[in-house]
């Protein structure tokens, strides 16, 4: 929480927004990409009407397909945080009110006690009314922790997708590389029986 106050402070969020703005572009070039790949496959139709992508493009799109996803959530996750921190410090802000009420409440019933019927008459209508307040801001306290608490389940749920996505990832760029070591390996193997023909 301190973190995320002294990271909206100064040059925090300007930073913010550029790597977010910098994310957004690479994100953007990833969903280009996929559809240059698309595109390229559409353009190749074969005899049933198909298009049909050879084992690189799949691969490049999978992996364009999980960045553009990752970076995504990612933005998404940052969102969530960011609502979920303005909330809790909402929630902090509403506290101070309800004490300070409170407090106020405590002294205007002394002073009631004390005070004569004249001047209790106010004070019982300035405790009825700061009762009102109390019971608006308890309601909006509870309102604004409900929100928190949703916030904070959506930001769980956005992580541990992008956990999962991340673990995708992985295994795609070992497939990747993999396909990449047998397409080396082919080559290798037709470049030397093309030079056993030629002796």
């Amino acid at each position: 929480m301190l973190g995320l106050d002294r990271l909206k402070r100064g040059r925090g969020p300007v930073m913010v927004r550029t790597v977010a703005a910098t994310v957004l572009v690479v994100l953007a070039s990833s969903v280009h990409s996929m559809n240059k790949i698309r595109g390229r496959a559409a353009g190749e139709l074969d005899g049933a009407g198909a298009g049909t992508l050879t084992p690189t493009d799949q691969v490049l799109l999978a992996r364009h397909l999980l960045e553009a996803s990752l970076m995504g959530y990612s933005l998404f996750l940052a969102l969530v945080i960011d609502r979920l921190h303005n909330y809790i410090r909402e929630v902090r802000g509403l506290k101070r009110n309800l004490e300070a009420a409170s407090k106020l409440n405590k002294t205007l019933d002394e002073a009631k006690l004390i005070g004569s019927s004249d001047e209790s008459k106010t004070y019982q209508k300035d405790i009825a009314s700061l009762n009102e307040e109390i019971k608006k801001m308890k309601r909006q306290l509870k309102e604004k922790a409900n929100e928190a608490k949703d916030a904070e389940a959506k930001a769980l749920a956005a992580q541990k997708q992008s956990e999962g996505l991340m673990i995708e990832y992985n295994h795609l760029v070992e497939d990747n590389k993999h396909l990449h070591d047998q397409l080396e390996s082919a080559d290798l193997t037709v470049s030397r029986s093309d030079g056993k023909k030629n002796t």
